[in-house]
């Protein structure tokens, strides 16, 4: 057993891990799940600068990734969509409608310039051999820009999930920038359908925003929805509509879908019903606006971390700013090879070092000979003569030779001491040169990703307050069905659909219920109420029972401030006998006593307000030791009974 539970605790960490690391949660570093990094890596290994079949991307990728065809296509089409990295011919689906793509073999793509510039350095990016060994897929790409914050993700893994809104390209840019800078900066969600956005619970990308839908009320007759929230598609916005208005929640006519590139959504009024007066119960019972949460959780240095947005902007300023530092260093390391080797062809040409060797007649002796006929010009060679640089020295054509322009070669070396100098000069200062370089990224793609979302402020619409109290909650006694569908009986008090409930049943238990359609609750129901929270915390709820085992009378007063939906409380104990309940006040329990001789008290009252207010779970107190016939409530004046009744309580 022991060696079944130790297999077992092994198997399952081991597979919560790879899910965590291999599959759900982006890496901080690139931004990118898995699949997306090898959907990239075969986009940058195949790229020739025209579309290729997705089909064939697909099969590409499947040297890399380990779970079948469908969820990397499924995961391209969803990359694809963000127009941030891959270009894209054939149909792709829409966001904004819900339509999907065409199948692989019938839509194309390949990888726009602007990945290669922010993601692609194969010198910088460190490799692993893929699932089954036979090839290397990296790591992480050496990312120039936060990556999942201009595209987002949702990832559910063991344990864990991750939903990181989408940012808006630019101001993700500018915020390194002002990073780098010092400045203070805020970034917020940008969505690709547009809509509005309140941000004030955003809490820096671990709270949440609420997003809504852009209505066109201009006409009073009808409203023309123009852009659709986050999370939503015009087929999904359309049948919510739908829904409520079948509920009578949105009186609404028609609804009709004119969407063709733009969102046009036209919903025409019922007869005397107007826009303003639809607009806040679109609000309040459709999709039309939601509240999405935000959960920003990523893997940094293998592990899960749960960041903000203000730390991936700082933690990417200074990854920027090293990954252009190693890059520059690269480069100056390829410009000193080519300055050397530019050098030593000059020399070894425009000197004639070539002929020295004519005579020689082993590999030894011709090396030696030429690295010794350079010694006089050692003042202009930057460092020692290998053989390497002696053999690609021979493997020069006579017919090069022959054609060697000086001054050409003399200029293309200038040229490269000039580049040598500049990359000197921005490794002497790389903060500015990392701002130069997003400067030209925002020029680069500024018309193409602008804001798409409004930031905006309203207030949270309450669908109790739009909807009304308009159903009436009616009791039947003799059937015992409580509801606004029922049709007997007495009517109680107004209700709607979002209301809850408080029920006290003859047999002294209580429950907090939605309020119902019909539902059989007692034949002697003995309150019932609204639920809400100002309610309860007013009221006060006066319990007189009997406890059968020594047949005395108990008050009991509590309020009933927690509770969990449709969980059924005792409210007296077990074996009691509850005999009245009342929420009013200035109220009395008079009780009459079993007679026995020689008694000579037979009614007795007692002041409700003497008596402590406790929770509701406590017992009651006991007011005679003598043995009770009945307790009732009276008003303070003894002269009008309080009795209970399905309305709570009534004189």
């Amino acid at each position: 057993m022991a060696y079944v539970n130790t297999l077992f605790n092994n198997n399952f960490l081991e597979y919560a891990s790879y899910v965590i690391k291999d599959r759900a949660i982006p890496h901080i570093d690139d931004g990118l799940k898995p699949v997306q990094r090898r959907i990239l890596h075969s986009l940058f290994e195949i790229d020739d600068g025209k579309f290729h079949k997705v089909a064939n991307v697909v099969g590409h990728c499947m040297k890399y990734h380990p779970h079948g065809d469908s969820s990397i296509y499924a995961a391209l089409v969803g990359l694809a969509a963000r127009d941030l990295f891959i270009d894209k011919q054939g149909n792709f689906g829409n966001i904004l409608t819900g339509d999907e793509a065409s199948a692989a073999r019938y839509i194309e793509c390949r990888v726009l310039p602007f990945a290669k510039k922010v993601l692609y350095n194969p010198e910088l990016t460190s490799f692993e051999p893929s699932y089954d060994g036979r090839n290397q897929e990296p790591v992480t790409f050496p990312a120039k820009i936060p990556v999942i914050l201009a595209l987002g993700a949702e990832g559910i893994a063991v344990g864990m999930s991750t939903r990181i809104l989408p940012h808006n390209l630019i101001e993700v840019i500018q915020a390194v920038q002002a990073c780098l800078r010092g400045d203070e900066f805020q970034l917020f969600p940008d969505f690709p359908g547009g809509g509005l956005v309140d941000v004030s619970d955003y809490a820096d990308g671990q709270g949440k925003v609420r997003v809504r839908a852009k209505l066109d009320t201009s006409d009073p007759k009808r409203i023309v929805i123009r852009e659709v929230p986050f999370g939503t598609t015009t087929e999904s916005l359309m049948q919510s509509i739908e829904n409520a208005a079948r509920k009578g929640s949105v009186k609404i006519q028609s609804i009709q879908d004119y969407t063709t590139e733009q969102v046009e959504l036209e919903i025409r009024l019922a007869r005397g019903v107007y826009a303003a007066d639809v607009v806040d119960a679109l609000y309040a019972f459709t999709d039309c606006e939601q509240s999405i949460s935000a959960n920003l959780l990523l893997i940094r240095d293998n592990k899960p971390v749960s960041m903000t947005v203000t730390e991936i902007i700082e933690y990417h300023a200074a990854r920027l700013v090293e990954i252009l530092k190693r890059e520059l260093e690269l480069e100056k390391g390829h410009l000193l090879d080519d300055l050397h080797a530019r050098t030593l062809e000059r020399i070894f040409i425009e000197e004639r070092l070539y002929k020295r060797i004519e005579e020689e007649r082993t590999q030894e002796a011709i090396v030696a000979t030429v690295i010794e006929g350079f010694k006089p010009f050692l003042k202009e060679i930057r460092r020692a003569i290998t053989e390497d640089d002696v053999e690609r020295l021979l493997r020069i054509p006579i017919r090069r030779i022959s054609r060697y322009d000086i001054d050409k070669a003399r200029n293309e070396m200038q040229k490269i001491k000039e580049r040598l100098e500049t990359v000197r000069r921005h490794l002497a200062d790389l903060v500015t040169y990392a701002i130069g370089f997003l400067d030209g990224l925002v020029s680069e793609q500024e018309t193409l990703h602008g804001r798409r979302t409004e930031i905006a402020s309203f207030e949270q619409v309450d669908a109790r307050e739009v909807i009304g109290r308009n159903l009436s909650l009616r009791y039947d006694e003799a059937t015992g069905y409580l509801g606004y569908g029922v049709h007997g009986g007495k009517e109680l008090f107004k209700v709607n659909e979002f209301d809850r409930i408080l029920v006290v049943r003859a047999g002294g238990t209580y429950q907090v219920i939605r309020a119902p359609e019909k539902l059989f609750v007692d034949k002697g129901m003995l309150s019932c109420g609204i639920a809400d929270k100002d309610s309860l915390a007013r009221k006060v709820f006066n319990v007189a029972y009997i406890d059968r085992k020594n047949g005395c009378a108990y008050l009991k007063r509590c309020r009933i401030e927690q509770y969990i939906l449709e969980k059924t409380y005792e409210l007296i104990p077990k074996g009691a006998q509850i005999q009245a309940v009342t929420t009013r006040d200035n109220i009395a329990a008079f009780v009459r006593y079993i007679a026995t001789p020689r008694m000579q008290v037979t009614e007795e009252s007692f002041s409700v307000d003497d008596f402590l207010i406790k929770s509701a779970k406590a017992l009651g107190t006991r007011l005679s030791p003598k043995k009770v016939k009945t307790v009732r409530f009276m008003a303070a004046d003894a002269k009008t009974v309080v009795e209970s009744s399905g309305n709570g309580t009534k004189s």
